[in-house]
This record gives structure tokens, sequence and C-alpha cells, in this order.
């Protein structure tokens, strides 16, 4: 018997706004920045960079650039991308 193994991508799995919200929460309570820009990709993935890039104004490669392993994007960018989601993000002391 021979199987094979395929890459686990949670993009495949990022299909409505609750997963959506639900996978961007768990990432937040992490704290781990860089973890939360990769979710961030994942999410754009998902969603389809193209269109991303159409609702932002953004650059489809910049896009790609800016949620990559190691990136710092600004701010302004991560809200335009977020604000594409229909997230939005709230401090609750």
């Amino acid at each position: 018997m021979n199987s094979e193994l395929s890459t686990f991508d949670i993009a495949k799995y990022l299909d409505n706004n609750e997963v959506i919200a639900e996978y961007l929460s768990q990432v937040l309570e992490g704290g781990d920045s860089d973890e939360f820009l990769s979710a961030i990709g994942d999410i754009a993935r998902a969603k389809g960079m193209t269109q991303i890039a159409n609702d932002t104004g953004l650059g489809r490669e910049s896009l790609y650039k800016s949620f990559a392993k190691g990136a710092k994007p600004k701010f302004d960018t991560i809200a335009k991308v977020l604000d594409s989601f229909g997230v939005r993000l709230q401090a609750i002391s």
C-alpha cells in the first residue's frame, strides 16, 4: 500500500466569515505578531490575492511580499487588508 501525504493548507478551510474571525481570534490570543501576519496572508490567499489587491488598491505582488514570512508591513497595509476581509479589530478591557 502506497499512500501520499499532502501539505496542509489552512487557506482551503477559510471559507466563511465566521471561520475567518475565529482563526484570527485564536492567532491573536497567541500574541505572536509573525503568526498574525501569516494568518492575514492565509486569509488573503483564501479570498484570492487578486480580489484583495482590487479591494485595497495595493499591488498583488506587494501583498504577497507584505505577508511573507519575516515581512514587516505597515499598519496601513494591514488595516486595508483587514477592512477588505470585513474584519474589524476591537480593543476590550
